[in-house]
């Protein structure tokens, strides 16, 4: 509970940035999974195990708490008469082949394939997602794209661009993507992770350290202006996969939030905390917290 906005706002940051008990659990989980991909894949086999990498918003340091899945992006290396003449045309087969011989490996009770990752179920519901690729030449990857052909990314490279519109905006980006991704969640999550994150990293040129006033501009900048580029260069836009119908409701809900933020500014330049914390409540969600 708070009695400014401010303090609020910095009360939110600690509660909604990951902790040390959820990184060392993360850690401790990734370092478990790649024990058993030591064992499936070892270096006399015909597909061998290379590295891990932390990736998705965990990766970028951009997830926003409760962390639900890990994702590692496992490096396997496949001799290349393997690749030429079973997977280089079947993602599938290969993602299948990844699953049968974790399964064999691990201990844990289920494990699921799904589509581009072989996902591991534990039981206190923060699983772990490894998505298997291999490198190219380029230093990009190819991971499986659920229809049975590759797909061409590049984790390492957003990592980096984030880091970078990081540095370039003192440090404060990561902070407002991470309360975005609170109003994301409370607003029935319409849009994805790292589309999301695109939006707020192309929205600043300059910041200063007001997340209230950062978050209204990113509500206002991105309203009919869903459309951004992976700047890894391979996905393209990463709006094209939405309908019609869900721009119409994403850019409803931009304009609704941006509409209570500017009400909200409006009650804490008048001295009205109480019901400046209240209006951001509605805009970011329960976890937000209460005035008092």
């Amino acid at each position: 509970m708070a009695t400014t906005v401010a303090a609020a706002f910095n009360e939110f940051d600690t509660k909604v940035t990951p902790g040390k008990p959820t990184w060392d659990k993360v850690y401790s989980r990734r370092d478990t999974v790649v024990n058993v991909l030591k064992s499936a894949f070892p270096p006399t086999n015909d597909i061998r195990y290379k590295s891990v990498k932390i990736i998705g918003s965990l990766g970028r340091n951009t997830a926003s708490s409760p962390v639900a899945d890990i994702d590692l992006m496992v490096h396997l290396s496949i001799d290349r008469d393997l690749w030429n003449e079973k997977y280089r045309d079947n993602s599938s087969e290969f993602l299948y082949r990844v699953r049968r011989s974790l399964n064999s490996e691990s201990t844990v009770q289920k494990i699921g394939a799904r589509g581009q990752a072989v996902r591991f179920f534990y039981a206190d519901g923060l699983e772990v997602d490894v998505a298997p690729v291999e490198k190219y030449n380029t230093g990009a990857y190819a991971i499986p794209d659920g229809t049975g052909k590759w797909l061409t990314t590049n984790p390492v490279r957003h990592e980096e661009y984030l880091n970078g519109q990081n540095g370039n905006l003192s440090g404060d980006l990561k902070k407002v993507i991470r309360f975005a991704k609170q109003w994301n969640r409370a607003h029935s999550s319409r849009l994805g992770s790292f589309h999301l994150e695109m939006l707020v990293a192309r929205t600043f040129s300059t910041m200063g350290s007001n997340s209230r006033t950062a978050l209204r501009l990113f509500f206002d900048y991105n309203l009919q202006n869903l459309s951004v580029q992976d700047p890894a260069g391979h996905s393209g836009d990463l709006s094209s996969h939405l309908s019609q119908n869900s721009r119409l409701v994403i850019n409803d809900g931009l304009r609704a939030a941006r509409d209570r933020a500017d009400l909200a500014l409006a009650a804490e330049g008048r001295g009205d905390h109480r019901e400046a914390i209240r209006l951001w409540g509605i805009i970011l969600g329960s976890n937000f917290p209460a005035y008092g």
